[in-house]
């Protein structure tokens, strides 16, 4: 389960487009933060994580959090301002599981190392779903998780919904806030869609309009299982409560659970901050992104690099400047990175969470304040990439040194 969610410019209280997203993922599946810088290819073909499809002569800067195994990332911006965040949607079309594909993951990295716009990654995204198809397995240790992907590409001028179903696919446009989450949502209020003739589950028995997306495609099982409408109500809702919502409230967000008075082993699937339970229930949030897109100055690409994004900071970053530490490279089992480091705290937190947590979200808050207001400060004055690169690298070791201590 995932969810993600967007403010244009005109609607936030800076102007700038700000994006969010928290990725939901197997609770032992580590997420990296990763940055490549723009580059020019000589090589004429590319290994995704399961399949191999042409190179482009040059791709573009861009920083992605992402699954530690994985070619592709869950979210992730580039340096033309570009950001990105998939979901897993459940529909009827049919796998075919020897006729692997490019999964989720593989097409949003694919729209932001190679799309300027966010047209044009929307359009690149489109064109790689319908030549290599999307029959891959998403999971880590679940190797018999496979879902089709919805998509959120914003830049600062645009953004857009993508939903597909196999090699089918709808779009439309956000013009104000926008949110998705584990369903499809697209009726006949597309722009644009193409509707595939695939093999399909008994489901399709019960698909209604021929000319509705949702109801064509949707798997109503998984999709009422994951609580994607409740979910998606919930994101949707608090941006539009906050009319002229800012950086600061897209961090609340994405730390939002179910109810006032929640405990972890009673979460369910209707959190936006996940916390695994079991069969039902098997997600954390391995990872979380707030991304502030500036028209006119360096952007900010806020990650936590860490899980629950209710016990963690989010640690700025910037394009330009060198993201190549050991502490953002986990690996699969325990290690010294922020990751993992992060982890044991959290499961000690985990342990009396109603008095620990308050507690821990106070030193959090408290730090969390500090760097926006550094980050505005960067951006008032204008900072050279060498300033904020040392602000960034001060962050990491401020968010270390806190972990070890509460650890």
């Amino acid at each position: 389960m995932c969810d993600t969610l967007v403010a244009l410019p005109l609607v936030t209280q800076v102007g700038s487009l700000i994006f969010g997203k928290n990725s939901d993922r197997e609770p032992l599946e580590a997420q990296a933060i990763v940055h490549f810088p723009r580059k020019n290819y000589e090589k004429k073909l590319l290994q995704c994580t399961f399949s191999r499809i042409p190179q482009v002569e040059l791709t573009y800067e861009v920083m992605l959090s992402k699954p530690f195994q994985m070619w592709g990332a869950e979210m992730g911006a580039n340096e033309h301002g570009v950001v990105i965040g998939n979901e897993a949607v459940f529909t009827n079309v049919k796998f075919d599981k020897k006729q692997l594909g490019l999964t989720g993951m593989d097409l949003l990295r694919l729209g932001l190392e190679r799309g300027k716009t966010a047209k044009e990654a929307l359009q690149i995204i489109i064109n790689l779903l319908q030549t290599y198809g999307q029959n891959a397995c998403g999971g880590y240790q679940n190797t018999n998780f496979y879902y089709h992907n919805s998509f959120l590409i914003a830049d600062p001028k645009e953004a857009f919904i993508l939903e597909t179903a196999g090699k089918s696919w709808a779009y439309r446009a956000v013009y104000d806030f926008g949110s998705i989450s584990n369903g499809l949502t697209i009726e006949e209020n597309y722009l644009e869609a193409h509707f595939e003739k695939e093999p399909r589950t008994i489901q399709a028995l019960f698909s209604g309009n021929a000319k509705n997306f949702r109801s064509t495609y949707s798997d109503l099982l998984y999709t009422t299982a994951g609580r994607a409408k409740q979910r998606q109500a919930c994101t949707l809702g608090f941006l539009e409560r906050k009319k002229k919502p800012n950086v600061e409230d897209f961090f609340q967000a994405m730390r939002q659970h179910d109810r006032e008075d929640f405990n972890p082993k009673n979460a369910t699937t209707g959190c936006i901050c996940m916390h695994a339970t079991g069969f039902t229930n098997p997600s954390d949030t391995t990872g979380s992104m707030v991304a502030e897109i500036r028209k006119d100055r360096p952007s900010t690409i806020w990650l936590t690099g860490t899980s629950h994004p209710c016990m963690s900071l989010y640690v700025p970053f910037y394009f330009g400047t060198n993201l190549e530490s050991d502490l953002l490279n986990p690996g699969s089992v325990a290690d010294q990175s922020l990751w993992w480091q992060a982890k044991k705290m959290h499961q000690k937190t985990l342990t009396d969470y109603q008095n620990h947590q308050p507690k821990l979200r106070i030193q959090l808050d408290k730090i969390q304040k500090k760097w926006l207001e550094k980050d505005q400060d960067l951006n008032d004055k204008k900072a050279d990439l060498k300033a904020l690169q040392a602000f960034s690298n001060s962050c990491l070791k401020e968010y270390e040194e806190l972990i070890r201590t509460w650890s």
